[in-house]
């Protein structure tokens, strides 16, 4: 599958400006789909970004069959409603060598990417909910 992410890059926002939202899968599922518990993104400020690992996290769930779109992932990424980020690889995953309390690879690169850009991490995972602080968690 083609995405074209160089199309959907936008400057980084530094980690000091205000509330800057990283979507884990779920949270960019329910955003998508208006679920009610996606209703405090509706209320943050600016786009929150998608990482690279839920776009292949949504991959592998397609191809298992655990998720249906209504179109095509590549239109999902597209949306304007949020940006793609693409932060470097070497310090990203050495940030998830941290995050060994979680043995779902893509939990661990989600939260690696939140904490190596200084963002919020949108979730409803319990487990994340429990495992990150109230300043790198924006509860879903």
């Amino acid at each position: 599958m083609e995405l074209d992410l160089e199309a959907r890059r936008a400057p980084v926002p530094a980690p000091s400006d205000a509330f800057v939202i990283l979507l884990d899968t779920g949270a960019l599922i329910w955003l998508d789909r208006g679920h009610p518990r996606a209703r405090p993104l509706t209320r943050a400020p600016g786009r929150p970004y998608v990482s690279p690992a839920t776009i292949l996290e949504l991959q592998f769930l397609l191809e298992g069959g655990r998720i249906r779109l209504r179109g095509a992932l590549a239109d999902l990424v597209a949306s304007p409603r949020w940006l793609v980020d693409d932060p470097p690889a070497t310090p990203w995953f050495m940030r998830a060598l941290d995050a060994g309390w979680t043995r779902d690879p893509f939990d661990r690169l989600l939260v690696a990417h939140a904490r190596f850009r200084g963002w919020k991490l949108a979730t409803g995972d319990g487990v994340l909910l429990e495992r990150l602080s109230p300043a790198e968690r924006l509860e879903l």
